[in-house]
């Protein structure tokens, strides 16, 4: 198949960004395959894993998700023994969640994996470029 030039689309920020989201997802898949976890499902467990007993509601707006799609990755979560659910310890009308011991077993994995994952990622840029790339990301999701 004969590649054709994108021309000055190439100069399309969003494409540029969509392009590179690309890029780290293929890779971020290749190396969770074997985990069988996406990167909403390891964010979900990290918080989780760093905040025992943490709500919905606080663990949606971590993430900056809605309510409906965090419950949608808890539930999933749950159903392969991953997390648990009981009321909060604080306030009772609160659902608390918790990584069952198969899930923390699995977000060490994960974590491993992320390292490897982060490292290419960085590896791609000087110490400079990287803090610069972190601000001005930063400046489009704040």
């Amino acid at each position: 198949m004969a590649r054709i030039s994108r021309g000055a689309l190439d100069r399309n920020l969003g494409l540029r960004l969509r392009r590179a989201h690309g890029a780290v997802q293929r890779h971020f898949g290749e190396h969770f395959a074997d985990l069988g976890l996406t990167q909403k499902q390891v964010s979900v467990l990290w918080l989780t894993g760093d905040h025992p007993d943490l709500a919905q509601t606080d663990l949606a707006a971590a993430l900056d998700m809605d309510r409906a799609t965090t419950m949608a990755l808890v539930h999933g979560l749950e159903k392969r023994g991953l997390m648990s659910r009981r009321p909060s310890p604080t306030d009772g009308r609160r659902i608390a969640f918790r990584l069952t011991g198969e899930g923390e077993t699995l977000l060490e994995q994960a974590k491993a994996a992320i390292a490897a994952h982060e490292a290419w990622l960085k590896g791609r840029f000087s110490k400079a470029e990287l803090t610069a790339l972190e601000e001005m990301l930063a400046r489009i999701y704040r």
